[in-house]
């Protein structure tokens, strides 16, 4: 999986290997689906304080489209792993629900013989 990190924020620079580690192993069951994950950290009041720190997770899926999943929170670690979550569960209902929509063709096909 290719993981892509991008901040301007110094302090959000310092968490690339983090996030880069924490993209992997969260989507480590989803690789065959997700080839492709861009993480990017953004503080949006600057340097004020407050709950602004915004983890945006964009995942290239094969078949189902992108994700695209945003999170707000008072630290970068919690917005990483609230973002992480949020967009795993978004991949694994897009991959249920095409499955789902495949074996209702199928029976559709069964059924009109």
């Amino acid at each position: 999986m290719q993981v892509l990190f991008e901040s301007r924020d110094p302090q959000a620079a310092q968490l690339r290997e983090l996030a880069v580690r924490r993209v992997r192993f969260v989507m480590r069951r989803l690789t065959w689906l997700v080839p492709r994950a861009e993480v990017h950290l953004s503080d949006v009041n600057g340097p004020r304080g407050g709950v602004d720190q915004r983890c945006q997770v964009e995942l290239r899926t094969d078949g189902a489209g992108p994700v695209v999943i945003t999170a707000v929170a008072r630290d970068w670690r919690s917005a990483l792993d609230n973002a992480l979550a949020r967009a795993a569960r978004m991949v694994m209902r897009l991959w249920r629900k095409g499955k789902d929509t495949k074996r209702a063709q199928v029976r559709a096909l069964r059924y009109e013989r």
